[in-house]
């Protein structure tokens, strides 16, 4: 007897907040071509590295896709989440995914990081994650954006996660790298601006 096709399903999966108020919420994350959430155990590095600073925070989430690290900030209670995914259908789902939560002090846009990022914002940020999908040279002109366009408050920290072989990153002389570590393919690291 002849199995019957399986219709893709337009969820690949879940994303589970590790810790805060929503600690292990799981919540669905649309299927995208490339998407790849940061792993829980970098999450948790990442944020034992925010611990102190996380609180009241506001962010900014460069290129969302699953949502994991701004709904882990906010779940460790960052008082404000600028959420950018250029993908319509994972932008829906983290507007959504919100919702569930009665998250309300996050906003979603659906946008191009690169053309969102050449206007000033009209309120810097204190804490900012830079993961953009790999192999599509996004790191190096998102951190040039984010320097020329003042969006950093004095002292904030970013976070910076790409592919392991790309060797040729330049970081702004106002960023001071506090942490690097490797997991994989995958090389992160914590910056500190200082204006």
């Amino acid at each position: 007897m002849a199995k019957k096709p399986t219709s893709k399903s337009t969820n690949s999966g879940q994303v589970r907040i590790i810790s805060g108020q929503w600690r292990s919420r799981k919540l669905p994350i649309h299927d995208l071509e490339g998407l790849r959430p940061t792993t829980d155990r970098v999450r948790e590095t990442l944020f034992n590295w925010l611990a102190t600073d996380i609180r009241g925070a506001r962010v900014l989430d460069c290129f969302a896709g699953s949502g994991a690290l701004s709904l882990e900030a906010l779940s460790r209670y960052a008082s404000f989440a600028q959420i950018l995914e250029l993908q319509k259908n994972a932008a829906k789902q983290l507007q959504q995914n919100l919702t569930t939560l009665n998250c309300d002090n996050a906003v979603v846009t659906q946008a191009d990081t690169l053309a969102f990022l050449t206007t000033a914002p009209t309120q810097a940020f204190d804490v900012v994650f830079i993961d953009p999908p790999f192999r599509k040279e996004l790191a190096s002109k998102t951190i040039a954006l984010i320097d020329q366009h003042q969006w950093l408050n004095d002292e904030a920290l970013i976070y910076v996660e790409t592919e392991t072989e790309l060797t040729s990153l330049a970081f702004p002389e106002s960023w001071t790298q506090l942490k690097e570590k490797v997991a994989g393919q995958v090389t992160y690291r914590l910056f500190q601006y200082q204006a």
